[in-house]
């Protein structure tokens, strides 16, 4: 990716292993000065036809797995980033899960186990709305390993720093078998989600996403900030980045989000895969044979089904 052309260098997003974090002190609105026009008509598209370039070759070749999980407070917009970013993707190659309260099967088995099972396999892009982080942060702040089935001697205040490990060690673990995984945390202000909240409420095309707990998660803003501040912190790695992204403005998350994924794709470099021999000289008989059809008499076409039908 040219970095000039797109006017935009993501790294300034990224986490770097070791890096303190501090949500309050991370930009939530664009940062840079670029024109939102420009971004929209030309620069966005252009990167979406490069990712439908890439999801192409990925799936073709089917040897890697590519994950980007996206957490965030709620009303940040990883519903519309999933839309906007990943709507235009061939579906067959691309798998979206939206992670909820797990279920009574979920809760019988690890705290990874739903994650694992709902991966991609080679040659897809999985996305994950709301991911593994949700048992970091979410649980951690209401207390929900109590009675989550958990043994009672593994439910202590070291549990969050030894699901870190666990965590980084399982990212680490899907990258070195091909199926690396970019973190994306949509960072939205406070006083841009009471907007976003208080919309929900008011226009009616959007009363469906209103829900009473969005209000009540609002109680807990500097809870949510302080642990995915330490979780993203504790987890950020070279196999498995973090991305802080400012939320604010939708038209620059989508685009930011959309080049962050064209990057870690451009690392996978995916190729076509090469025909064996016997297939390429097929192909090479093929093409011979359709050269003699188009610049011959009905005559010769005759000879090319007979061909076909003698099972060559």
């Amino acid at each position: 990716m040219d970095k000039s052309k797109c006017l935009v260098d993501v790294d300034r997003y990224r986490i770097e292993p070791g890096t303190k974090v501090d949500l309050a002190k991370r930009p939530t609105a664009c940062d840079v000065k670029i024109d939102r026009a420009k971004v929209e008509n030309e620069l966005f598209p252009k990167v979406i036809g490069k990712l439908q370039d890439y999801q192409e070759k990925l799936f073709a070749q089917n040897t890697y797995g590519f994950i980007l999980a996206l957490q965030a407070m709620d009303a940040a917009g990883k519903d519309g980033t999933v839309k906007h970013v990943f709507g235009p993707l061939n579906p067959a190659g691309v798998k979206v899960v939206s992670f909820k309260q797990p279920t009574s099967l979920e809760k019988d088995h690890d705290f990874l186990w739903r994650f694992n099972v709902n991966l991609p396999s080679r040659g897809e892009i999985g996305i994950f709305n709301r991911s593994q982080y949700e048992d970091v942060v979410t649980v951690r702040i209401h207390k929900l390993l109590k009675g989550s089935g958990m043994p009672p001697e593994f439910v202590n205040d070291g549990v969050w720093k030894q699901r870190y490990g666990d965590i980084a060690a399982w990212e680490k673990f899907l990258f070195h078998n091909g199926f690396p995984m970019v973190k994306v945390f949509l960072h939205v202000s406070r006083t841009e989600q009471q907007r976003r909240l208080a919309e929900r409420i008011l226009r009616d095309d959007k009363n469906w996403k209103f829900s009473m707990s969005d209000l009540t998660e609002r109680l807990y803003w500097d809870d949510y900030q302080r642990d995915y501040s330490e979780a993203i912190e504790a987890t950020s790695t070279k196999e498995a980045p973090w991305y802080v992204v400012p939320a604010d403005d939708k038209w620059y998350t989508r685009y930011v989000v959309s080049l962050i994924t064209l990057e870690a794709l451009e690392a996978i470099n995916p190729r076509f895969p090469e025909p064996n021999e016997e297939t390429k000289q097929n192909i090479l008989q093929m093409k011979k044979l359709l050269e003699l059809a188009a610049e011959s008499d009905s005559a010769d076409l005759e000879k090319l089904k007979a061909h076909f039908g003698k099972g060559n």
